[in-house]
């Protein structure tokens, strides 16, 4: 069935439309024999728009992550590959740090243009960020000098990094900060080392010419098509999940909705038991999922990212403990999602042991009303395809959550793919 504007569509047939917007609705690719390769990845970021980036590496860094649930097993080295000087993908604020397709940069040129403008972040953010760049102006034209003068440079191989002590996000460097600030100018382009530090060059020595060329859109029709990838990639969602996507401020994302449901890109719907008004592509069509194994999903996956809406579709109720004092976790420090059929069915918390080799699932979680037995087996399996993608020996249980005396009993009798 089509969408038609201003039906209703059940919760399931929204999670349809959602799963397969997100690349997870059929099973993993098959090539052959040979990992999937930059085309499988160059899709794959057609299909998402962009790939949220983190420094968090307890299992694998997540960019790495959100291939692996859609395709499986794949070298990561190739992804590295895309980003950089004469690559597909370049680094910027799209959803927090991100990776994006090349052909979206002149998108992103108005936020560039306007980084210190409170229309983009916030009135006391921006006051502060202002006052940190007068108070080091003849600093940020020093750093841009020099690399314009010496090429690709870490913010550690500054001449004068004038680094500092703190705590979390205040013990980074001064010339970090210059860097970063550049960079959000659109004066600077950057990438990540192997190491994941950002290295950072001038933006005509990373981005293509022909890319640069493009003619800058006017900040609305930017915009406009931001929601419209949005739209594209999250299936259905309120206007508060189309702004999110992006980053764009509710105000402007909300104009944008207007215009494209008026250009009749995007259609009205009524989501069951959502509250707000919610909008698909014209012409979407909800399909059941044919992905029959489990997915692991990173923690910052895309299908996942606004927690609100994880809950509106799912019924899970789900929140990063990363930066919560061990004591006060619910579940634990790296806990992934598992996807199976249209229902987000346990979570694990989840460790890569790289000197003793093994994957350790150090807490596994089921949702109320699943089938313990079907969801552990489902479970088991993807855990071991996670295992072998990581090149890990084992597969280890702790002792938290109501999943792991089975995990245990399937371990212990030797199980395997």
């Amino acid at each position: 069935m089509f969408v038609r504007p201003n039906v209703e569509l059940s919760n399931r047939e929204a999670r349809w439309l959602a799963i397969a917007a997100q690349g997870l609705g059929g099973p993993r690719a098959l090539t052959a024999g040979k990992p999937p390769g930059r085309a499988h990845l160059r899709r794959l970021m057609g299909q998402v728009g962009t790939i949220q980036l983190d420094a968090v590496n307890v299992v694998t860094r997540t960019q790495f992550l959100v291939p692996f649930s859609r395709f499986g097993s794949y070298e990561p080295s190739t992804m590295r590959s895309l980003s950089g000087p004469g690559g597909c993908w370049f680094e910027y604020w799209g959803h927090a740090a991100s990776l994006l397709p090349m052909e979206l940069q002149p998108l992103f040129r108005w936020r560039m243009q306007h980084s210190g403008d409170e229309s983009v972040y916030g009135v006391q953010y921006q006051q502060r960020r202002q006052a940190w760049r007068a108070a080091h102006a003849d600093y940020l034209a020093t750093v841009l000098s020099e690399v314009t003068d010496r090429g690709p440079l870490a913010a550690s191989q500054l001449s004068e990094p004038r680094r500092q002590t703190g705590e979390w996000w205040e013990r980074r460097s001064v010339g970090r900060r210059a860097l970063e600030v550049l960079l959000a100018d659109g004066a600077l382009a950057a990438w990540r080392s192997p190491t994941f530090e950002r290295v950072y060059d001038l933006t005509e020595r990373v981005i293509p010419p022909a890319v640069l060329a493009l003619p800058t859109p006017a900040t609305d029709d930017a915009q406009r098509e931001l929601v419209a990838l949005a739209a594209q990639c999250l299936g259905v969602a309120t206007t508060g999940d189309l702004a999110d996507y992006f980053w764009l401020r509710p105000a402007a994302a909300r104009a944008r909705v207007a215009e494209l449901v008026e250009e009749g890109r995007l259609m009205p719907v009524q989501v069951e038991g959502w509250g707000k008004p919610a909008y698909v592509v014209t012409g979407a069509r909800p399909r059941a999922p044919r992905r029959r194994h489990a997915t692991l999903l990173s923690p910052f996956d895309s299908l996942i990212w606004t927690r609100e809406r994880t809950e509106r579709l799912f019924g899970f109720r789900y929140r990063i403990e990363i930066y919560v004092p061990a004591p006060r976790r619910t579940y634990g420090y790296y806990v992934m999602p598992l996807l199976l059929g249209d229902e987000l069915v346990a979570r694990f918390d989840l460790k890569s042991d790289r000197k003793g080799s093994a994957l350790l699932v150090l807490g596994a979680h089921g949702e109320p009303d699943t089938g313990p037995t079907t969801v552990t087996a489902a479970a088991f399996e993807e855990l071991h395809r996670l295992r072998e993608w990581l090149g890990l020996a084992d597969l280890r249980t702790g002792s938290r959550g109501d999943l792991v005396p089975r995990l245990a009993a399937m371990a212990t009798a030797g199980a395997h793919l």
